[in-house]
């Protein structure tokens, strides 16, 4: 091949590369916009109204929101032409015409326990988006977030992805460990560090009727709605939320007053800024017997290219999220989203722990580690 046709056969290999990623960027917009139209009608009780009455038209859901007529229509229409909603006749007038959930839609949506409900990736998107200008201006100081600027967004967002598996999968999780699993049937101690708003800790407590849940978070919004939760759930005489720090042992031994049968850190740990001294703290205050059960994401067991769709998606959730509200916290370890094998494994070591087991659980997200020693 002539110099002239390689540079002509580079140049059409550029153009080529610049249309589909054009093309990308342009394609990403539409689902990004409709996960905002999916938070403001789950902010608004848009669903719910839909839901309750069958179908609806404008005016009706104007009605049972209490939202002006014409954004009522034109929210119907958009959600119908995202596929989420069903219209009875297209062709009518267009304030004569009636919507309404498909079938099966209403457990993505509407029911927080079910194994098919997503509502969270418009949540956690929403609250992602609400702090960028925050994440924008700290990328040259290195100060971070914190955690709290994410509002509510995040804070809910997190429980809605994560309640399901809470709820239906935890005693699955549990049963690949079943030394822990028998003594806590009997009774025992289990420390929940990073619960966020408490639903791992609730399931917990209701796995194990007999045992004592201690949950913590350094988050003041989380812990204040994880003791309501308690309250409302009649759980508070085993369960309880404490503000505190991860990493001090101490303050965790003072928290739990014996020695603990079970840690978990779900979804947690990569996000602490002194992951090393969270594990040393945890394994400071187990039993003899205890062990550690930490879930975190899914992910490549090395950096590459080209990343598949969770590498991808972690890896954008840590510079928009994760890593700010790490580097917030202090000047220990800004791991972010990205948490591989090789580090989980190198902080358990530094830890002290023996043992670190991948264990075989599926999960569509995370992979779970058990600690030993």
């Amino acid at each position: 091949m002539s110099e002239q046709n390689a540079q002509r056969a580079a140049a059409d290999s550029a153009a080529s590369a610049a249309g589909e990623l054009a093309d990308r960027l342009i394609e990403s917009l539409a689902p990004a916009l409709e996960l905002l139209t999916i938070e403001f009608g789950r902010r608004l009780g848009l669903y719910e109204a839909v839901l309750a009455r069958g179908s609806v038209d404008p005016l009706e859901l104007s009605q049972a929101a209490g939202i002006h007529r014409r954004v009522a229509r034109e929210w119907l229409e958009q959600q119908t032409a995202a596929g989420l909603l069903d219209v009875d006749d297209a062709a009518a007038e267009p304030d004569r015409r009636r919507f309404m959930l498909p079938p099966g839609h209403a457990a993505v949506l509407l029911e927080p326990e079910s194994p098919a409900y997503a509502m969270g990736a418009a949540t956690m998107f929403s609250g992602t988006a609400s702090a960028f200008e925050a994440v924008v201006a700290a990328a040259a100081t290195g100060e971070g977030v914190s955690y709290g600027t994410f509002g509510a967004g995040v804070r809910h967002g997190l429980q809605q992805l994560n309640r399901p598996g809470f709820v239906s999968d935890l005693d699955d999780w549990l049963a690949w460990m079943p030394d822990i699993t028998e003594r806590l049937r009997d009774g025992g101690l289990i420390l929940d560090l990073g619960c966020g708003t408490g639903w791992s800790s609730v399931a917990l407590a209701r796995l194990f009727p007999r045992a004592q849940v201690v949950g913590v978070d350094l988050d003041d919004a989380s812990i204040a709605e994880a003791r309501l939760l308690a309250a409302e759930l009649g759980l508070g005489g085993r369960l309880r939320f404490e503000n505190a720090d991860a990493t001090d042992r101490r303050q965790l031994a003072a928290l739990t007053g014996a020695p603990v049968d079970l840690v978990t850190i779900f979804e947690a740990l990569h996000d602490m800024n002194e992951p090393r001294q969270a594990l040393e703290a945890a394994r400071a205050v187990l039993a003899e017997t205890g062990a550690v059960l930490v879930g975190d994401e899914r992910v490549a067991e090395a950096f590459g290219s080209r990343g598949d769709f969770l590498e991808r998606l972690n890896y954008a959730f840590s510079v928009l999220h994760c890593l700010p509200a790490t580097m917030a916290e202090g000047t220990g370890t800004a791991n972010g989203t990205v948490l591989r094998p090789s580090t989980v494994r190198a902080w358990a070591a530094d830890a002290g722990f023996v043992n670190t087991t991948v264990l075989g659980i599926e999960h569509p997200f995370w992979r779970f580690y058990r600690m030993d020693g």
